[in-house]
């Protein structure tokens, strides 16, 4: 629906996880992030939310590997039904991408290619067309290895190349995340998320490259019990998503 304007982690602790962009032979695949925004009090966005996990559990676009981010807006939340998922960091950042893309408003569902174009999340031949595009442009390799997950707090050893004007930040999503709708537009259902986007942090520039520890805290209202660890460079200014990588805890 278009719309002007608009815990506790039960892992084990010391589990460590490696992964990194960089594949290897024939059938390599190349990632690009779609970041679905979203809200619980939108009747028009549990579609989107089933068909970015249905995307997400297939990986069945050819030469992709799709990094996924359901992203809580909380615009919605005076209008029946506070989204437990929802925060201003969303919607702030959905800001930022209509401001580059002169839509004139934010809406949900929307879902934003590698941070280079916008369309309407529930529009499968148009996701898949825009993440065809996306696998035309190079990327840059990101590694995350030695992912560390000890109560609320996720750290891993990242390393990415210089890139002048793109900065490196870090997210940590729930796997998985679900509610029962008391009141609003969705009353009565009951609905689903994946990679449902907690925080987002900045963790450094990457005018000389990065090759360090990162630390990430999870914020007590989280509940999941898995965690996914996603992490992107972003230029400045444009908003593309340089290179992406995810890790999952």
């Amino acid at each position: 629906m278009l719309l002007a304007a608009c815990g506790v982690v039960a892992m084990a602790v010391g589990f460590r996880f490696t992964t990194s962009a960089r594949a290897a032979g024939p059938d390599a695949k190349k990632p690009v992030l779609v970041e679905l925004f979203t809200s619980e009090g939108c009747s028009s966005c549990p579609p989107a939310d089933a068909l970015l996990q249905e995307i997400d559990r297939e990986q069945n676009i050819s030469g992709a590997q799709v990094i996924v981010l359901s992203e809580h807006v909380d615009y919605w939340d005076h209008d029946g039904w506070r989204d437990p998922f929802s925060s201003a960091e969303m919607t702030a950042r959905q800001e930022a991408y209509v401001a580059r893309f002169s839509q004139g408003s934010a809406y949900t569902p929307e879902a934003v290619i590698d941070g280079a174009r916008g369309l309407t999340g529930s529009d499968r031949r148009g996701l898949i067309s825009a993440v065809e595009d996306a696998l035309q442009r190079p990327k840059a390799e990101i590694g995350i290895m030695n992912a560390t997950v000890s109560g609320s707090a996720v750290a891993a050893n990242v390393t990415v190349a210089a890139l002048p004007r793109a900065d490196l930040y870090a997210v940590l999503a729930d796997d998985h995340d679900e509610s029962s709708v008391a009141r609003g537009e969705n009353s009565g259902r009951h609905l689903t998320h994946v990679a449902v986007a907690r925080v987002i942090k900045k963790v450094g520039s990457l005018n000389d490259g990065f090759n360090r520890q990162i630390s990430v805290t999870l914020p007590d209202r989280s509940k999941a019990q898995q965690v996914r660890l996603v992490v992107f460079a972003q230029e400045r200014g444009t908003g593309h998503i340089l290179g992406v990588a995810e890790a999952r805890l």
